[in-house]
């Protein structure tokens, strides 16, 4: 069994992807991009490479992701060959992430970072709480659950949307689901954004539902940028009818000359929540990969396989 791990790696966790199949010829790129000959002789694959370097895998048999969204590459991987993803890894990161950037907004920390870039010792006035605020997450996965266990934490009222109705989390004080969007965002107080990119979530912030927020109120992405309509964003932040905190733009990256930099009200960070940047993601990746091996080379069921038509993980393999 040929393993390449395409992902930057530990020592601890090569003794432990090892350990999981002894037997195998393991190959570690240590984020390097894969040879084509490596490529072609590998039966398992642990991380993200290009999807155009698929066309060479001709001996996988199954491909486990080190990110969550798995859209790049549902419908480009074969149906023979297993997609799993690393949903439960990233909730930490990210979540701890949209709750930096919605205090910063909240204490209007933003404004006295760029006071204090100018020597410049001003009140900028009244701030808001997380504390009795109505946070509307949209998304309720492993990244969305996170935030909204940190915002409860804090005094939240929490409303969830997900695509099917389930049983409502300990958490979660309201469920709905996305048709009854629209009636939620007038009296939210936070809409964070957690969804992957589908053509369903394309723009779903668009123009009328940005307007249709609470005035003064905070919108956070950090799934997808295509899930916000940019050009309307930028209209609604320069009228000062809400703020905004993403992690995620379209286009990603930002051009230098894009209006969204200078408008108010914004903190925009380059889709860096996620990533590596936490050891314990890194870890969180290696112990699912790990599990995974021994899970196929078991006949054992794969966690957070993919379903190939909605990108999601699919419901059954959810842990």
């Amino acid at each position: 069994m040929n393993i390449l791990v395409a992902m930057p790696t530990y020592e601890e966790h090569e003794i432990r992807l090892k350990k999981a199949c002894p037997e195998a010829a393991f190959t570690f790129l240590h984020g390097n991009r894969p040879e084509r000959e490596q490529l072609e002789n590998a039966e398992i694959i642990i991380g993200n490479i290009p999807s155009g370097d698929l066309q060479y895998c001709r001996n996988l048999k199954f491909l486990q992701l080190s990110m969550a969204g798995s859209d790049t590459f549902a419908g480009k991987v074969p149906e023979n060959v297993l997609l799993a993803n690393s949903s439960g890894a990233y909730g930490l990161a990210i979540s701890e992430h949209m709750l930096g950037m919605l205090l910063m907004l909240t204490k209007k920390l933003y404004l006295y970072r760029d006071n204090q870039n100018e020597a410049v010792w001003h009140d900028e006035g009244n701030v808001t709480s997380i504390f009795g605020s109505r946070v509307l997450t949209v998304g309720l996965g492993d990244i969305g659950g996170e935030f909204a266990k940190r915002c409860k934490s804090l005094g939240a009222y929490n409303i969830g949307i997900r695509r099917t109705m389930r049983s409502c989390p300990e958490f979660m004080d309201e469920m709905h689901t996305l048709d009854e969007l629209d009636s939620l965002l007038p009296s939210a107080d936070v809409v964070a954004l957690a969804l992957p990119n589908s053509e369903a979530s394309r723009h779903l912030m668009n123009e009328a539902r940005l307007r249709s927020m609470k005035r003064g109120a905070i919108l956070l992405n950090v799934g997808r940028g295509s899930a916000v309509d940019t050009d309307a964003l930028v209209k609604v932040l320069n009228e000062g009818l809400i703020m905004a905190g993403i992690d995620v733009t379209d286009p990603e990256p930002l051009p230098k000359e894009h209006p969204l930099w200078h408008c108010p009200g914004i903190i925009i960070t380059p889709h860096i929540s996620g990533y590596y940047h936490l050891r314990h993601t890194q870890d969180t990746i290696i112990e699912i990969a790990a599990c995974n091996i021994e899970n196929y080379m078991n006949g054992r069921p794969i966690r957070n396989l993919v379903d190939r038509i909605t990108g999601y993980r699919a419901v059954e393999n959810r842990y």
